[in-house]
């Protein structure tokens, strides 16, 4: 139950992460290209998605305080083992990026009529850097889950500690998933832009709107589609790249993920399954990861039998010991664990669930090109300043496409943390014993039902208030009126 709660609570907050990432940037860019060229266009567009991104801002933020409780709630001996080191990058991103987010943010939605230009357009940058910064804590964070690296264990405190810091942030599975999440968060944000500027622009030409307002559509539906099929781009190379390090860091989860029960024939012709059972191109998934090494579930499991946890080196096709803490000795956690195994005090089956791993994986990767697709016909059908006519199609097409990513981010962070089981800190410490030990079922229970019920609430009035600013569209007038640097700007709806 406290692991179901955990993932509600965490899949719903990541549905607001990578928009607000991405969207903040976007929204920069608009505003930089109306102070650079004064066309009234980018201003209208600016004050349009900037409005959805305060909207998704602030919900990002209230579901995001609830993950702060769930170590200590629910996982105190999570806590209290890896607290040293997991506590670093969450307090950096509080003290410096949530403080610098929310600042500048909040100098932005003020500062209108009360800063110059140059530096009110700095503020709207200052934010989007802030939640950069925040990506970097959070991910780093999650990243030592999967792998962790600059620590060692305590045996009389009974509990891991932060040995370097420097190898935390320089992580090799956090310089591959960072920029993986990046790059998904452009693609959120692109898909969200294009599709609400291409629903609104089949409006104003059907209501016959200004030409300005058609202009300043279209250009942000271009817009949109294109940050949307660059980052999709930048989606499938870094994943690559992050495939290629979980395959030595995680055998088991990739293993799970390509549903290979048993060490194939031939190693080296190893096919892609698109469904279970249903093999193409021998040789394909060798190409992926790079190495004629393809490791089996069954590999696993024997190696586990033999050794306990290691890491597999794809070059060598050798199992290898892993990091400090999955090593033997006074600053290794290895024996501690093997001992409560042997003594029968705790049971690790190696391999997390198939099924889960081998869904979610191939339904991150087909629904994240459902999204760039989508982009690529954007840009067809409004090629040559093209203002489709109102069809039931492109309403369909205006909702489905900003929620594709979203499901793909979804089903991506289930494969990155479900893959990850049994372990909670990979290697190191299994999940069965993370959980807060005197925290009863029934109160993990009451809890999740209260956070459902009020996330419910808060997305109906998320929904809401986005429905609402989309059909609003551009304001009515817009007025502007800019003599010098010196005098504010003052606008008036």
């Amino acid at each position: 139950m406290a692991r179901w709660q955990f993932a509600i609570t965490t899949v719903y907050h990541y549905l607001f992460v990578p928009l607000t990432i991405g969207l903040s940037v976007l929204v920069a860019v608009l505003q930089t290209a109306w102070v650079r060229t004064g066309n009234e266009a980018y201003l209208r567009l600016t004050k349009f998605f900037g409005k959805l991104f305060l909207i998704n801002f602030a919900m990002g933020v209230v579901t995001g305080i609830v993950q702060e409780f769930q170590f200590g709630m629910n996982w105190s001996e999570y806590s209290r083992f890896v607290g040293d080191i997991f506590g670093a990058p969450l307090a950096l991103e509080a003290l410096i990026a949530f403080f610098l987010e929310s600042t500048f943010l909040g100098l932005w939605i003020f500062g209108w009529d009360r800063l110059p230009k140059g530096v009110h357009l700095a503020t709207i940058w200052c934010a989007a850097a802030g939640s950069f910064i925040s990506s970097i804590f959070i991910v780093a964070a999650n990243s030592w889950m999967q792998n962790p690296v600059g620590a060692v264990y305590d045996a009389e405190q009974g509990r891991a500690e932060l040995s370097n810091f420097a190898d935390v942030l320089t992580n090799p599975t956090f310089l591959t998933q960072w920029p993986h999440t990046i790059a998904a968060s452009f693609v959120t944000a692109g898909a969200f832009m294009a599709a609400i500027a291409f629903y609104r622009l089949i409006k104003a030409g059907k209501e016959q709107a200004e030409p300005t307002d058609i202009q300043a559509y279209s250009k942000a539906t271009k817009f949109g589609a294109w940050v949307l099929i660059v980052a999709g781009v930048a989606t499938v190379i870094t994943g690559d790249l992050l495939g290629k390090d979980m395959v030595t860091v995680q055998p088991s989860k990739m293993a799970a993920a390509e549903n290979l029960a048993t060490t194939p024939d031939d190693p080296a012709k190893v096919g892609f399954q698109i469904l279970p059972g249903v093999e193409v191109m021998p040789g394909l998934l060798n190409f992926l990861y790079g190495t004629d090494n393809i490791v089996s579930v069954a590999d696993v499991e024997e190696q586990y039998a033999a050794q306990g946890y290691m890491q597999f080196d794809r070059d060598s096709g050798q199992w290898v010991a892993g990091n400090t803490l999955q090593s033997s000795g006074p600053d290794g956690f290895k024996d501690v664990l093997d001992q409560a195994i042997a003594d029968g005090k705790l049971s690790v089956e190696p391999i997390p669930n198939t099924a889960v791993s081998f869904w979610s994986f191939r339904l991150m990767i087909a629904v994240g090109m459902l999204a760039v697709l989508g982009g690529i016909l954007l840009l067809i059908w409004t090629r040559g300043g093209r203002v489709p006519a109102p069809k039931p199609i492109w309403t369909v097409v205006a909702i489905v496409m900003p929620l594709l990513p979203l499901l793909a981010n979804s089903f991506g962070w289930i494969f990155t943390e479900m893959g990850r089981q049994p372990w909670i800190v990979n290697g190191v410490l299994p999940t069965a014993t993370a959980v807060s030990p005197t925290v009863t079922t029934g109160t993990v229970i009451a809890s999740t039902v209260v956070y459902t019920l009020v996330y419910a609430i808060l997305a109906v009035i998320e929904v809401r208030l986005l429905l609402k600013a989309i059909q609003a569209g551009f304001p009515k007038q817009l007025s502007v009126s800019i003599k010098d640097e010196a005098e504010p700007l003052s606008f008036a709806y």
